[in-house]
This record gives C-alpha cells, structure tokens and sequence, in this order.
C-alpha cells in the first residue's frame, strides 16, 4: 500500500538542489505497481537571443533574453521526463517568477505520488490548485508539466510521445521566419537573413499602422513572391481598422491575418469572418477547448494558430487541432519562441497531425542556446520531427547551469 503523506509532512522533506526546486516522495508504491511520480524539479533559465525580437524588449532592468522553466519529472524508478514552460510577460501575463513558484509551491508537491499516465487525476490536480478565470489558471505554466509528463510517459513505454495518437504525418516540419522590423528599410535585410538560412516562407507582424503594414506585406511578397506570406496582428487592429484593412491585405497576396483585434472582441471578429476577405485566425484567445468550442459556434473563426505552450501542453492542443479539423477549418502552426523541450514539444505534435503550413517556430531563429545533447539544426528551413523516446530529446544537465538564473 502506498503511504500518503499529509502536506505539512511532505513539505518539511523539500530540498533545494541546483537552484531548482525538488520534491522527494516519503514512500514507493508496492512493487509491481506502475512507477509513480516521485520528484519534480524546475530550474528557471534565461537564453540569450539574438536579433530582434519586440516581445523581449524592456522593461528596464529585467534580464534580456528568452525566459523559460525547464521541468524535471522522475518516475519512481528512475526514468526521468522533461518539460519546458516558456512565459513571454509581453503576450501573456505570465512570468519566469510565476512559473517557478506554481510549480514549487502548488502543483509540483500535489502530484507527487500520482500515477504519471492517469490524466483525468493529473489535470484534477492542476485545475484544483490553480483555478481557472475565465479559462484555463496559467495555461503556459501547466505546459511545462503537461510535457514532461508526456515525456516521462514515453520513455515509461520505450516509445515516442506521438505514438499512442496512433496518427502518421510528417517527418519534417517548414519554418517561417519572423519579420517584426522598426522601419520599411529594414524589410529587405532581414528577408535575405532568412533567405539564407534556408527559409522560403515568412510571417510579419503587423498593427497598429495599417499604412505601414500594407507596404511591409508588399515588399515581402515581391521580394518572395512564391513564399507562404502570414499576417500576425497580436490583437492590434480596431475593428474599423481591421474591416478596412483586411481586403487590401488579401489583394496583396497575403493568405490568412492572425488575431487581428484583441481576444474579447467577439462581435468584431464575427463581423470579419462575416466579410469573408480572408480567413481568420485566432490565436491568444484560444487557451481551452472549451472557449474554442463557443467560437466555433459563435462564428468568430476560420481557423486557429496553435501553440502547445499557449494552452496547457500537449494534451489540451490534440482537443483543439481535432477540433478545428473535424470543423474543416485552419490549423496553423506557431509557438512562443520556444527552445529545447518546448520546441521538440510542437514539432512532435504537428508532424503527428500533418500540419500543412509552414510553422512560425522561431526559437531557432532568436535563441542563441541549448541545454540539448543535439540541439535543433535548422537545415533548408526545415525541422526535423524528434523520434526518439518520449519528446524525442535529450537534454545534457550539464549545460543548464550556464544559463541557470537565481531567483
């Protein structure tokens, strides 16, 4: 039988190791039982970067870089899985500091103990502790420990993360390059970076001058006329704005705009899929199945712009991209300049759901930095989709501590 501890007993044998958090069950499980979750350790890092990147910009005095959680799960028997939670405070309100404390103080000693592929009892434990508002409690948080569970499942099973889906896709994932430049005379170096590189596709980030991003999509189309040309307005058009325009983007050539007005304007985003210039694409306002589900219904929506890390993980974004294809809409995918386990992480699932866009992954393209044995080699603008066990990565714990920041 297993010992359960109460939560005074249980935080009185905390430890700190390696500037991370670690929680150590007081008791194994009877042998022959599945292993069970027995530590969980997180360490906040910060990667350098490289370019520019206007979410990690300011404010002052905060650390530049690409912030991120790494999580360690270990299994009873000594597997051991690992997830990534990569908070932006710029797009969401999640931080560094947020992450690291939910998991240290909230969840992590909660799921001690649990069998680590009984999801319904994981996600009880989750959302029980960290609440939810209106949707999903610190969704990028919860990610990280979403993949590390998918992870430490895979490795329990000798097989990678994708194959209980029981789905064949794609052995390679395309990228797009990100273009978010300050001045028009910028647009035509930052393509050819790209170019070289490898990349042939490319997304922009547009609003709130829709005078200025008429001419940058125009000089990215004629500078990569055959290029898959996405426009991401993160929340920042007006709905006049946004219905003026949406039709001048489409007779450039560009093929989908992505959350053009801020997440809780409903009615406007009805009224541009009711105009039907060019697919809509929601992106920060889809965190749980549940407020897809209304949108759908609501007719707010051509498609959405997935992110594992945006909604809780793994789990939580399969729901999704099969709601969207059972509806026949758009599923694109991006992610929150995610490196390492994070990165793996989208890679897994859009080669297992055969995604048919190029993705705006850009971590490779900012981040200077892995904790990877191998880190991800982009090679003709291409990703491969990790194979191996669980997320199909390794990481080497001797290069966390070079970018380990102490909180």
């Amino acid at each position: 039988m297993r010992m359960k501890l109460t939560r005074r007993q249980f935080l009185q044998g905390v430890s700190a190791v390696v500037a991370g958090i670690c929680f150590q069950a007081g008791a194994r499980a009877g042998t022959g039982a599945t292993p069970k979750i027995q530590r969980i350790e997180t360490f906040p890092l910060i990667y350098p970067t490289i370019g520019r990147f206007k979410f990690f910009e300011g404010p002052k005095g905060r650390p530049t870089g690409r912030p991120a959680v790494l999580v360690k799960i270990t299994a009873e028997n000594g597997v051991v899985g690992w997830g990534q939670s990569v908070p932006i405070p710029k797009w969401s309100y999640e931080t560094l500091e947020t992450v690291h404390s939910t998991i240290a103080r909230y969840l992590g000693p909660e799921l001690i103990g649990l069998d680590p592929a009984d999801g319904a009892a994981i996600q009880a434990v989750l959302n029980s502790n960290i609440a939810p508002s209106f949707s999903t409690g610190q969704p990028i948080c919860k990610a990280g420990l979403d993949l590390a569970l998918a992870d430490l499942n895979g490795r329990l099973r000798h097989e990678n993360a994708a194959h209980a889906w029981k789905r064949k896709g794609r052995d390679t994932i395309t990228l797009s390059w990100t273009l978010n430049p300050r001045t028009l005379d910028e647009v035509e170096g930052l393509v050819a970076q790209g170019r070289a590189r490898g990349y042939r596709n490319f997304n922009v980030k547009v609003a709130p001058d829709p005078k200025f991003d008429l001419e940058l999509c125009r000089i990215v189309k004629r500078l990569v006329p055959d290029g898959f040309l996405w426009a991401d307005a993160n929340g920042g058009y007006d709905e006049a704005t946004a219905l003026a325009v949406i039709p001048k983007l489409a007779d450039i050539g560009v093929p989908v705009l992505e959350q053009p007005l801020p997440a809780n304007r409903l009615t406007g985003y009805q009224r541009l899929k009711k105009q039907g210039a060019l697919p809509i694409i929601m992106d920060e306002g889809v965190v749980s199945s549940v407020e897809l589900e209304e949108f759908i219904k609501l007719g707010c929506l051509d498609g959405v712009a997935m992110k594992p890390a945006r909604c809780g993980g793994l789990t939580e974004a399969r729901r999704q991209i099969e709601m969207v294809l059972n509806a026949g809409m758009m599923f694109l995918g991006s992610g929150l300049t995610d490196p390492d386990s994070s990165l793996a992480a989208s890679l897994v699932i859009y080669g297992a759901y055969d995604l048919k866009y190029p993705a705006a992954l850009n971590g490779p393209q900012f981040i200077d930095g892995s904790v990877l044995r191998q880190p991800f080699q982009v090679a003709n603008g291409a990703l491969a989709v990790p194979t191996g066990p669980g997320l199909g990565v390794e990481v080497d714990e001797g290069k966390i501590e070079k970018f380990l920041v102490k909180l």
